[in-house]
């Protein structure tokens, strides 16, 4: 969705780097994937398509967010009622 993004801090030998992955269409996703040691995240189209992809060593990954978009409140939304302990 649209506004999803996914941001990834690495180590960079005695400093750290922050990257940022953001789908910036509408009908676009972010994927993340790991594996072998590489974390992978993919913008990609509705039918499947990567448009762009990093690729990080996951001994360097200190830490991954995922961010999803803001939803639209909607007129039928209830609210939110918190839970109540019990004894």
């Amino acid at each position: 969705m649209k506004g999803d993004r996914v941001e990834v801090v690495i180590d960079a030998g005695g400093t750290t780097r922050t990257y940022e992955i953001e789908a910036t269409r509408a009908g676009r996703r972010v994927d993340v994937s790991h594996g072998r040691g590489v974390v992978e995240v993919t913008e990609s189209t509705r039918g499947g398509t990567p448009v762009r992809t990093a690729r990080f060593m996951s001994g360097r990954v200190l830490a991954l967010v995922e961010h999803p978009a803001a939803r639209v409140v909607l007129d039928d939304d209830e609210p939110v009622t918190a839970l109540r302990r019990t004894a």
